[in-house]
């Protein structure tokens, strides 16, 4: 993991992101010698990324369904 001065980090913040994602992580070592980590999260699922259902239909019996729905 590579660690990056504080003033080297606000500087070039990008570069120090675009690092950490392509590292998976960079270390910042502050003037008062503490050490931070910077680490790319992992996306978060969408909440439309759901699991189909097999009900055992076929497409006309499908769309049967919602010929016969929009008739009401």
């Amino acid at each position: 993991m590579t660690t990056y001065s504080c003033s080297k980090a606000q500087q070039n913040l990008n570069m120090i992101l675009k690092k950490a994602d392509k590292e998976g992580g960079v270390r910042i070592k502050t003037t008062d010698g503490k050490f931070f980590i910077i680490k790319p999260e992992a996306g978060l699922p969408s909440p439309l990324d759901v699991k189909g259902i097999n009900l055992g239909l076929t497409t006309g019996e499908i769309i049967d369904f919602i010929h016969e729905g929009r008739k009401k």
